[in-house]
C-alpha cells in the first residue's frame, strides 16, 4: 500500500506545482488539467479483478512476485501486470492412433480432467508459463496412452479398458505431480480398430458361438445317451429284481406245497386210508368174464402196505 500513498502524494504534489506563478500567486491553468487527466488514465491500471476460480501472478518488468492475487478486486502499482491462470478443474480430450503388441493401429479418443496446484500457480507461470498444457501435459498424455496400449494385444485391449484407464492414470499422475499438476481423472472414451481386424473378430465370435453351440448339442446328446442308458440299467435291474422275486415266491410256494403234502403224508394211517378208501367205493366188485372159476374176495390190506 506504501507506493499507492506515494503516488497519490505525488499526483498531489504535481497539480499544486502546477499551478503556482512566478509572482507568488497560485491558480488553475491547462498544465493542472492536463495532469488531472493523466492520473485518471492511471488509476484503472491500479486496480485488477481476479474471478472465481482463477489465481491473479503478479509480475514487476517481467519479473515474477511471490505471492499472487485471489478471486476478487486487487490494487497494484501501474508498473505491474497480472497473469490470470485458471485453477479450476479443466477438461481436454485428445485422438491419437496407437499399436497394440501385435501391430494392430487402433485409434484412441482419451480424456483427462485436471487442474493446477492453487499455491503452486506462480511457480508454474515461472517454469512453464500459461501454455502448460501444450508443454508438458500433451506430450506425456500421448506417451503414457501409447505406451500403455502397447502393453496389450487388439482382442485384450476390449476386454482390459478399465485396467488401461487405470494404469495411464497412475502414470500421469506421477508425471505431472512434479509440475504442479493434478490429474482429477481419466477415461478412455473410445477404442476404434480397422476394419480388417474388425470384420476378423467378428468372424472369430461367430466361430466361437458355433462352436460353443455345437458343443452345447453335443453335450445335450451325451446326457440324453446317458439318461437312456441308465433307465434302461434300472428296467434292466427291475426285470431282474422281478424275476428274483417271482422265483422266491415260486420255491416259497414249492417248499410250502411240499411241506404241506408232507404233513398230509405223516397223516396217513392204514386205518384212515382204508376208511377213505371204502368212502369212495361204490359197493360193486368188478365183473370178469371168460373166467371158469370166482375170483378171490379184494383185501384191502395190500393197499395199504
Amino acid at each position: 500500500m506504501i507506493w499507492i500513498v506515494l503516488s497519490v502524494i505525488a499526483a498531489a504534489a504535481a497539480f499544486i506545482g502546477l499551478g503556482s506563478h512566478k509572482r507568488g500567486g497560485w491558480y488553475f491553468c491547462k498544465r493542472q488539467w492536463l495532469a488531472a487527466f493523466a492520473v485518471l488514465l492511471i488509476i484503472p491500471s491500479m486496480f485488477v479483478v481476479i474471478p472465481t476460480g482463477h489465481t491473479g501472478i503478479v509480475t514487476t518488468f517481467g519479473a515474477v512476485e511471490d505471492y499472487t492475487f485471489e478471486a476478487g478486486m486487487h490494487f497494484k502499482s501501474p508498473f505491474q501486470e497480472v497473469v490470470v491462470m485458471d485453477n479450476r478443474t479443466q477438461k481436454e480430450t485428445i485422438k491419437m492412433d496407437c499399436f497394440s503388441s501385435d501391430i494392430q493401429e487402433v485409434q484412441v479418443v482419451y480424456s483427462i480432467n485436471y487442474q493446477i496446484e492453487k499455491k503452486n500457480a506462480q511457480t508454474i507461470y515461472k517454469t512453464i508459463g500459461v501454455s502448460y498444457y501444450e508443454t508438458v501435459m500433451s506430450p506425456r498424455i500421448e506417451e503414457a496412452v501409447k505406451s500403455v496400449i502397447a502393453k496389450y494385444t487388439a482382442e485384450n485391449l476390449i476386454a482390459s479398458r478399465d485396467a488401461l484407464s487405470t494404469q495411464i492414470t497412475q502414470k500421469l499422475e506421477t508425471q505431472l505431480a512434479e509440475y504442479n499438476i493434478i490429474v482429477v481423472n481419466t477415461a478412455i472414451e473410445d477404442l476404434d480398430f480397422s476394419d480388417v481386424f474388425t470384420n476378423a473378430v467378428e468372424a472369430k465370435q461367430v466361430a466361437e458361438q458355433e462352436k460353443l453351440k455345437a458343443a452345447i448339442e453335443q453335450d445335450k446328446l451325451t446326457i440324453e445317451a446317458n439318461a437312456k442308458a441308465e433307465r434302461e440299467k434300472i428296467a434292466a435291474n427291475a426285470a431282474a429284481e422281478v424275476t428274483k422275486i417271482e422265483a422266491d415266491v415260486a420255491q416259497y410256494a414249492g417248499e410250502k406245497e411240499a411241506e404241506k403234502n408232507r404233513k398230509i403224508a405223516e397223516t396217513l394211517t392204514p386205518d384212515l386210508i382204508r376208511y377213505l378208501y371204502v368212502q369212495q367205493w361204490d359197493g360193486k366188485l368188478p365183473n370178469i368174464t371168460g373166467v371158469d372159476s370166482l375170483l378171490p374176495i379184494i383185501n384191502f390190506d395190500d393197499f395199504v402196505k
